[in-house]
């Protein structure tokens, strides 16, 4: 049987800060769409249903964007929920007036309901017509106080509770003289390492096999190395992650990308999961 598809349902207030919580369900894994039609939303999950598995985790916003039909999201959300295919979630964002107002006339933009009154009154509108899936839903967040930091840390607490670290690390190994990967935060250059390309037996060989790992391991430098860098790393990820970063891209160059870059990659790759972070590792050149 497969594994259930985690649905996070956000909807709320307009300026509650719905558009930052799918942003930030997006930095956790999720699959995210905003401003889904009501009348799509069945057909939607029902294309997610046949990915097999690749999309498990799916974030949606629907709000008053969705007009007159949003007095349906109740029924709908209890049809959904009653699918043995999902595991489903609704929060719901609010805040108060004079908060809403602020933010309103911060960014200039309309609001959805536009009814040719005050803004004071859309928002009351608009507060009345979710007022039924408020009441329905499984989390009511007030965002009045809220910084962003604020906002990430109670949607990790509701969608990862008791996993507040969470961090995605990709490593990317690569070569330099086929340039270096733009989206690295943090860049290791490790053509200070004997290269094995130049032993006869290893050249055709790359780093994810024994063989050149334990030459490239062999060295006093490479082992100092590691130890500096994986207390650096120690040091960097729980900082990063205090101030609300949700990615780290770490990219490891040698001359080809195929050798010493890949078997740095791969060890500390295998340190960072042993110490519970979500790690994905991409060899971009090893066979060019």
């Amino acid at each position: 049987m497969n594994e259930k598809i985690n649905l996070i349902i956000i909807t709320g207030l307009s300026g509650a800060g719905k558009t930052k919580a799918i942003g930030i369900l997006e930095d956790l894994g999720y699959f995210c769409v905003d401003n889904l039609p009501l009348e799509l939303i069945e057909n939607f999950l029902d294309i997610v249903t046949k990915t097999e598995g690749k999309i498990n985790k799916l974030g949606i916003v629907i709000d008053a964007r969705s007009g007159a039909s949003l007095q349906n999201l109740p029924q709908i959300v209890e049809k959904i929920s009653a699918d043995e295919q999902f595991n489903v979630k609704v929060i719901f964002l609010e805040a108060s007036v004079d908060t809403l107002l602020r933010r309103f006339s911060e960014t200039r933009r309309k609001h959805p309901i536009d009814t040719g009154r005050s803004l004071e009154e859309n928002i009351e509108n608009e507060r009345k017509l979710l007022s039924e899936i408020r009441e329905k839903a499984d989390f009511i967040i007030d965002t009045t106080n809220f910084s962003l930091k604020d906002l990430k840390d109670k949607i990790i607490s509701i969608v990862s509770p008791g996993n507040p670290d969470v961090m995605k690390i990709i490593i990317t190994t690569f070569g330099f003289k086929y340039g270096v990967p733009l989206q690295s935060d943090i860049v290791i250059d490790v053509r200070f390492i004997p290269n094995p390309f130049y032993i006869k037996e290893l050249s055709d060989k790359n780093g994810t096999t024994k063989e050149i790992k334990e030459y490239v391991l062999q060295f006093n430098e490479t082992k100092e190395f590691l130890e500096k860098f994986e207390s650096l790393i120690d040091f960097l990820i729980p900082n990063y992650i205090k101030e609300g970063k949700s990615y780290l891209n770490i990219a490891f160059g040698c001359t080809g990308g195929k050798h010493r870059s890949v078997a740095l990659g791969e060890i500390v790759a295998n340190y960072l999961k042993e110490k519970g972070y979500e790690v994905q590792i991409y060899h971009r050149d090893l066979t060019k």
